[in-house]
């Protein structure tokens, strides 16, 4: 077997992997330009709109990834990689899949919080399964944009790491994703 082949991913977790990537740039971007504007700018109830039924869809997208990866085990780390930097992909590997789902949850305890679903593109809506509660927006979105913040803090370490280990390293470790 090709070296190379037996050391990437498989098609299906690259294809979500950079998928993913890219909706959650535009999920963050969108969520912070989203709470930059005043209730009463006409793009704030739009860019709320894209980024809630984009975090449905991108909650779905995790749950998916989730059960693919648990199915299909990654391949496995260089073998001379030292011991702290398996440790530090283990652990940032496993926080950012738990922001990935905690981040969506905590959305939708903001925007059901009074009670009414979550329009997904004015497709269909996911119901608010909890009755309304006066405050949960508020430590729900305090919560939210704090989880968001170290995502995207994890994210950045992560993307650092992938061009550390392809520029300075060299050993191939971008590439089983690429």
């Amino acid at each position: 077997m090709n070296t190379l082949l037996s050391t990437r991913f498989d098609g299906v977790a690259r294809f979500m992997h950079w998928s993913m990537a890219v909706l959650l740039m535009i999920m963050v971007g969108l969520g912070f330009y989203a709470t930059s504007l005043t209730f009463y700018d006409p793009l704030y109830h739009r860019a709320l709109f894209w980024h809630r039924s984009l975090g449905v869809l991108v909650f779905g997208l995790f749950l998916f990834r989730f059960a693919w990866r648990i199915s299909h085990p990654p391949p496995p780390l260089p073998a001379d990689m030292p011991a702290w930097e398996r440790y530090a992909a283990t652990w940032t590997h496993l926080a950012l899949y738990l922001l990935m789902c905690l981040i969506p949850l905590f959305g939708y305890l903001i925007t059901t919080s009074d009670g009414r679903g979550v329009s997904v593109f004015d497709w269909f809506e996911v119901p608010a399964l909890l009755p309304p509660a006066k405050g949960r927006e508020t430590w729900a979105g305090t919560t939210h944009l704090v989880l968001a913040v170290l995502f995207s803090v994890l994210v950045a370490l992560h993307v650092a790491a992938a061009i550390k280990h392809h520029f300075i390293n060299r050993d191939g470790i971008l590439r089983r994703m690429w």
